[in-house]
């Protein structure tokens, strides 16, 4: 995995790296601090209940703090547009894939050959709710507003970015799926993964081995590293800004590396 190349002035940052899902036992959770001479990885842990992880959230967001959350943190805007009109029984105006399809989706796709889930169309929609949710109450209970950051290279205040692990391996030519499963080829996986990690960053003994035992913990440190691409600058940027503020964007590395 290629170093991240963080600004002097980025030292003393915090990512957060949030992998979200609709169960608390299977988020995991990553807390990166930024240094210039090589980013550390202070803590990786895998949720307990709803409250722990909340409370656990509002300890470590400062000042400057990135939360690098995977999960989608919008929807389609042709989908928002049609079922605010929509009644029962009336044909949708637009074909199925624009309908459920994000612009940065397709993006993604085309950038990498590896293509996102629908978050209209599939379970990952549970999955973005949560997120949200998550979100929202993290401000609360911080008293941040938190927005979504758009300009990379440097975040002004706690600012949260969409990212997407298995893009991220796939654009540094890394094996970005089959590494999900409890069998010995994905334990396999996750520990070719977890040293390509430990590249990128300073981790302990005990994170290496979690990220080797849970795959919530692996995606969550990944979270971190696709935080660090954003503080580099090194992302793919949204062509239209409006409607990737409307329904979010996925911010993955710009150049694409082969596999070894």
């Amino acid at each position: 995995m290629g170093k991240v190349r963080v600004s002097a002035a980025g030292a003393g940052l915090r990512i957060i790296g949030i992998d979200c899902a609709t169960v608390a036992q299977k988020v995991g959770l990553a807390l990166c601090t930024v240094r210039e001479d090589r980013p550390r990885l202070d803590r990786l842990l895998v949720g307990e209940s709803w409250p722990a992880i909340d409370a656990q959230l509002a300890q470590w967001v400062s000042d400057e703090t990135l939360l690098a959350v995977d999960a989608p943190l919008g929807w389609p805007a042709p989908m928002a547009d049609a079922l605010h009109r929509h009644r029962a029984g009336a044909e949708l105006p637009h074909a199925t894939n624009t309908m459920f399809r994000r612009k940065t989706d397709d993006v993604v796709a085309a950038h990498l050959g590896k293509r996102p889930l629908d978050v209209g169309a599939d379970r990952i929609a549970r999955t973005a709710h949560t997120a949200l949710s998550l979100l929202a109450r993290l401000r609360e209970a911080t008293g941040n507003p938190i927005p979504l950051a758009w300009r990379p290279g440097s975040i002004d205040g706690p600012a949260a970015i969409e990212v997407y692990p298995a893009g991220t391996l796939a654009a540094r030519g890394l094996p970005s799926s089959g590494y999900k499963a409890r069998t010995g080829p994905s334990l396999g996986l996750r520990q070719q993964l977890a040293e390509a990690v430990q590249e990128q960053l300073s981790v302990d003994d005990d994170a290496a081995k979690l990220m080797v035992q849970s795959d919530h913990a692996l995606d969550a440190a990944l979270c971190t590293v696709a935080g660090l691409d954003f503080l580099a600058g090194d992302v793919l940027q949204p062509g239209d800004l409006d409607l990737a503020q409307r329904e979010g964007w996925i911010w993955v590395p710009s150049q694409v590396r082969l596999a070894p």
